[in-house]
């Protein structure tokens, strides 16, 4: 079968039914997408999409357009723009001025586009949280999802969690995915790394070490657990070094199963990862957070005991 798109996946566009399928047609079950009045996904031309007259965005950062048009090029895009049709074939730009414009810059000819006839923002983003319940995404695809719909319909990570009925630090550690380096992306959205595993591989320092773990885990079979203990050593490793220039005694890096209950017990009341190390004459507690708005949750449950 011959590929319809370039990418791992549509993120949203996954959960809507594509342009042309009636849906009349289409009677979901728990595993399909639930039809969308007056929405559908199609792959569109670039050229046929004109920007938003009232787009109230007017400066873009520099270095983050660059890294978008890198990821593009590399894993294909996999949050659709947002377009309503203006008739003789041609479309408006609802929402993705940025994924737009690096798509352009990226060499891109088509995108993948959410077209709405509807101008009921709240209608469209209830219909695809719904949707999220009723379809099967990789890991890459779901972190995608949501953070379009925070970016596209607004609300915070809390109130995501809320909607889809999870916890806030599986939603921030879903959307940590989106940090990885293409080549680790790629192989998550294949299947070949798991969602563990790429979490695991977020706790290293920078992308180089997370490449390089990723293709041991998949040449040598790594389990989930064996990946973070050598992202915690290495961590332990950056730690002795930094310790080590300004005189300080150096980890230890044996393994003490007394510290390692400990860490895995403040893993599971703060949920998120947790590294316990211990020196010949004091220790460090390391806890991983998210983004501002994860290390105040992380604080009011240390506070709260």
């Amino acid at each position: 079968m011959a590929e319809k798109r370039k990418g791992l996946g549509r993120g949203l566009g996954a959960l809507i039914p594509e342009a042309g399928i009636s849906s009349a047609s289409v009677q979901p079950t728990s595993d399909e997408v639930q039809s969308i009045p007056g929405v559908s996904y199609a792959e569109l031309p670039l050229v046929v999409i004109s920007p938003n007259p009232k787009q109230p965005r007017s400066t873009f950062d520099e270095s983050s357009h660059k890294e978008l048009v890198h990821s593009i090029r590399e894993i294909g895009l996999l949050q659709p723009v947002v377009v309503r049709p203006i008739g003789g074939g041609s479309y408006q730009l609802v929402a993705g001025e940025r994924r737009l414009r690096a798509a352009k810059d990226a060499g891109l000819q088509n995108i993948p586009a959410i077209v709405r006839d509807t101008a009921d923002d709240n209608l469209l983003r209830d219909a695809l949280l719904e949707n999220l319940h009723r379809v099967q995404l990789n890991p890459l695809e779901e972190a995608a999802a949501y953070q379009q719909l925070l970016e596209d319909f607004g609300g915070t990570q809390e109130e995501l969690a809320n909607r889809l009925g999870l916890s806030r630090p599986q939603v921030t550690n879903t959307l940590r995915l989106l940090r990885l380096p293409a080549p680790v992306q790629r192989r998550v959205a294949a299947g070949i790394l798991s969602a563990g595993h790429a979490k695991a591989l977020l706790g290293l320092s920078n992308q180089a070490l997370m490449e390089s773990l990723a293709q041991r885990v998949v040449s040598e079979g790594l389990s989930v657990r064996a990946t973070e203990e050598i992202v915690g050593l290495q961590a332990g490793d950056s730690d002795s070094q930094q310790e080590s220039t300004t005189n300080q005694p150096a980890v230890i890096k044996t393994k003490d199963p007394a510290l390692e209950d400990v860490a895995s017990s403040l893993e599971d009341y703060l949920d998120t990862k947790v590294l316990v190390t211990k020196s010949q004459k004091k220790g460090r507690i390391t806890i991983d957070f998210a983004d501002l708005e994860d290390l105040r949750r992380i604080v009011k449950l240390i506070r709260k005991n």
